[in-house]
């Protein structure tokens, strides 16, 4: 299982490249049943609050509901929320990642941003490692 970082997302639903290929590839992997994935509850919110403006706020419920036939929410509670509080991050949006990805039983975090998952009690993988963790099983 893999837990997808809001920028993975973004990158390909904005078509942000050279980033959205990997993106798109590692989404087709999954949704192909290669590999288990997850977000975190406050990546939908964030997701859209972040593409809406420039892709239409049904066009990117369409995405959601879409992404959500494969790709599953990752059940949080208070206590993942003081886990994610507990962690030396010094982002605590990525730390409600981790604690998302953690409640969920991902052993990767998928993201272009793996310098902030350093401290990361779970792995940060950029999306090429991910499709090659997927190859290799």
């Amino acid at each position: 299982m893999i837990l997808l970082d809001t920028d993975i997302l973004i990158d390909l639903a904005l078509d942000r490249q050279p980033h959205a290929s990997a993106a798109a590839r590692l989404l087709d992997s999954i949704e192909q049943g290669a590999e288990k994935a997850c977000m975190a509850w406050h990546t939908v919110s964030n997701f859209y609050y972040l593409v809406a403006p420039t892709q239409g706020r049904e066009n990117v419920k369409k995405f959601i509901v879409e992404l959500t036939r494969f790709v599953d929410v990752a059940s949080t509670d208070a206590g993942a929320v003081r886990y994610a509080a507990s962690l030396a991050m010094a982002d605590f949006e990525d730390a409600l990642q981790v604690a998302a990805a953690r409640s969920a039983g991902a052993r990767r975090i998928g993201t272009r941003n793996t310098k902030d998952y350093a401290r990361s009690p779970i792995p940060a993988v950029l999306p090429e490692t991910a499709l090659g963790f997927i190859a290799a099983r």
